[in-house]
């Protein structure tokens, strides 16, 4: 496989230095990308930098993920309009672990062959280095006036910045550029990929290869992702969409990608999978003829929902969705594990019930024990109408008596009024 090439199709390169291409046709290279360590969680903006060590990895080069601990204490003001909040010590290597566990799920750590994945951490080389020796070994081969020409520079330092700029941040681009260094010595490391806001810091770690060492390095970036619309790619009301399942659950993560628009589909799907050319444009082609079924959304959910999570996990997402669109049953609400259930239905109107021994006709628990409903009259008419569903199953007997066998689980009660209105009865413990 031709990793340019590759890339090339996909959408995902923004600018490549003159000479990249032929370096990665003749020889193995090996390449890194910066991920910042200041969650304990991947969020899927971090996925591009991943797939794009991924394609390098099946395309027989080697990929290094770089975590970086040490420029994660000091704070990056590409893109920034102002100074972060600095991190501990004791954050960043919890956040480091937890890291390095959702890595490996898209890179080779335990492969034999020459191009095993390498995950390596900056702070392990700058922890020991002292201030006088960094800038007299590093800090005299780039000049100020270089470091004043990058455009992550200029702007904040420009007349409409309130802020300016701290020399924490000022000098975070040579701290990036000696990480390059490093994994240059000591690894053969020729190549630095990133997103195209990191292409003034990825040059400056070419230029001090190139005058510290006399050696030539290059540089790669991709394009940062945006949504069609203007928005945010990777937020939703809540906040970030996170790989992390604690932080937002598989069936949430299979629903942002589900609900990605048509525009967007297309992109997606060649920058977040590693499905082929051909397949790709057979999908969109599909899609093209019956757009409201969405084929291309539905692909790229079930593809890296089951690579973030698993197999599992994407068939539960599946199979929860379903139950929105008034396909699901009473069995299947019962085969949900809890955690999706209550994924599900955040959010939803919530009645909580104390006795354990529950036993009422619908009309006085709905109405009388739970609030649910208004009135017994509402109530009844809603029935009669056919419009009042527990547990995905139609009610259509005002007398009938609800008992705590009628619970999943002995805990959840699923009501429904209409198609779109849910409220969920929960027994307290």
């Amino acid at each position: 496989m031709n990793f340019v090439e590759e890339l090339r199709w996909r959408g995902m390169i923004h600018d490549i230095m003159p000479g990249t291409e032929e370096l990665l046709k003749n020889e193995m290279v090996s390449a890194y990308v910066g991920i910042d360590p200041t969650a304990d969680s991947l969020h899927i903006g971090h996925l591009v930098g991943v797939m794009m060590l991924r394609h390098l990895q099946h395309a027989g080069h080697r990929p290094i993920a770089l975590l970086g601990g040490a420029t994660g204490m000091i704070g990056d003001p590409s893109g920034k309009s102002q100074e972060r909040n600095l991190i501990d010590e004791e954050t960043l290597r919890h956040n480091q672990e937890c890291l390095k566990r959702q890595i490996s799920k898209f890179l080779d750590f335990e492969t034999e062959a020459p191009n095993q994945a390498l995950l390596v951490n900056n702070y392990d080389w700058m922890k020991d280095y002292s201030f006088l020796g960094f800038i007299r070994d590093i800090g005299k081969h780039i000049t100020v006036n270089y470091m004043m020409a990058k455009d992550s520079v200029r702007k904040r330092l420009g007349a409409d910045s309130a802020s300016g700029m701290s020399f924490t941040e000022f000098t975070y681009q040579l701290v990036q550029g000696y990480d390059y260094l490093v994994l240059y010595q000591n690894y053969g490391c020729k190549l630095q990929m990133g997103g195209s806001d990191q292409w003034g810091n990825i040059v400056t770690g070419t230029e001090l290869i190139r005058r510290k060492e006399g050696g030539e390095a290059f540089a790669l970036t991709c394009p940062l992702i945006t949504k069609s619309d203007g928005g945010k790619f990777g937020k939703t009301e809540e906040g970030n969409v996170w790989l992390d399942p604690a932080r937002t659950s598989p069936y949430k993560f299979y629903q942002f990608w589900l609900n990605v628009s048509d525009d967007d589909a297309g992109k997606f799907i060649r920058i977040f999978t590693l499905l082929d050319q051909e397949e790709i444009e057979a999908l969109e082609k599909e899609h093209n003829k019956q757009p409201h079924l969405r084929v291309i959304q539905k692909r790229l959910a079930e593809e890296v929902t089951v690579m973030v999570h698993s197999k599992e996990h994407y068939e539960q997402a599946v199979e929860a969705s379903e139950i929105l669109f008034d396909k699901g049953t009473t069995e299947s609400l019962k085969k949900i594990p809890e955690e999706v259930f209550m994924s599900v239905f955040e959010g939803v109107p919530q009645f909580v019930v104390d006795s354990p021994d529950i036993e009422a006709d619908v009309l006085k628990f709905l109405v009388e024990e739970t609030g649910v409903f208004a009135s017994k009259g509402e109530l009844r008419r809603l029935i009669n109408g056919g419009g009042v569903s527990i547990n995905k199953e139609k009610i259509d007997d005002p007398e009938r008596i609800i008992t705590k066998k009628d619970f999943i689980n002995n805990k959840y009660l699923l009501v429904q009024k209409g198609k779109k209105n849910y409220f969920l009865i929960i027994v307290k413990k």
